[in-house]
């Protein structure tokens, strides 16, 4: 892969629950160190470009390339699925999804939960997961929770393992699906701060946000989205400084008021 190939693109993708069309052809690209946040109001189809992009939910038409890599379908339409297991087990590896809902096993502590994937899906040294993993659990600011279980951690410190065990499969790109939106305010600044480093590093993100602000700071480029349409995009400057359409003025008010 040369510099100039994205690590993440999706051309002209669709995708319906039978017959209502949620994503009407939508393009979206993301180079290596890029943070593209997805911002638009609920159901304008953020999340699920997110998890199409991840092979979590399939398409029914468009191009899905990873590093370059398109993936491979079978069938079309309502039938069309990914063709290659391998490929897919490769490419959901390389974009680690960190979700809304913290999604962290409560039988496991949280130093296994970051472990686990690294052991059974990469099959990498247990001595060198450990080691990576409490290396990222440092790096979110919860080092010292490695060997407590997940309801002895606030919403903010779940969030936090969650980042760090994405983190550990050492992913390509990192894919954030609303990663405040179920936290107080306050716990919501632990881990937009934990986000800002990483964008900082120069990590490559996709983020679907409804925190402007977060937006606005860390982003390379935001993609507007409205009923299942890129309706505006550009840098974060002139999205939110001097937004074009009626329709992406209408919402930052809207947001702005809240």
């Amino acid at each position: 892969m040369s510099d100039t190939t994205p690590v993440l693109e999706i051309r002209n993708l669709h995708k319906a629950y039978g017959a209502l069309e949620v994503i009407k052809g939508v393009d979206i690209t993301a180079h290596r160190g890029d943070v593209v946040s997805l911002i638009g109001s609920s159901g304008s189809g953020k999340s699920t470009i997110l998890r199409c992009a991840n092979l979590l939910e399939d398409s029914q038409q468009g191009d899905i390339l990873f590093k370059g890599e398109p993936v491979k379908w079978k069938g079309d339409g309502h039938t069309r699925h990914p063709g290659d297991p391998k490929q897919v087990l490769r490419i959901r590896t390389n974009l680690s999804m960190v979700f809304q809902q913290f999604n962290l096993w409560s039988h496991m502590t949280i130093l296994q939960n970051v472990m686990e994937a690294p052991l059974t899906v990469l099959g990498r040294d247990r001595a060198e997961v450990e080691e990576a993993a409490h290396a990222y659990l440092e790096k979110v600011g919860i080092a010292d929770k490695h060997d407590v279980y997940p309801a002895q951690l606030s919403g903010g410190q779940q969030q936090r393992a969650a980042i760090a065990r994405a983190l550990c499969m050492e992913p390509e790109a990192l894919l954030f699906d609303e990663p405040t939106s179920a936290l107080d305010p306050e716990l919501e600044q632990e881990v937009i701060k934990v986000i800002k480093d990483l964008a900082a590093e120069g990590r490559t993100m996709m983020i679907v946000t409804h925190d402007m602000k977060m937006a606005a700071d860390i982003s390379s480029h935001v993609v507007f989205l409205h009923q299942g349409k890129i309706e505006e995009q550009g840098d974060p400057e002139t999205l939110f400084g001097s937004p074009k359409t009626e329709r992406l003025r209408g919402f930052l008010s809207a947001t702005a008021a809240h």
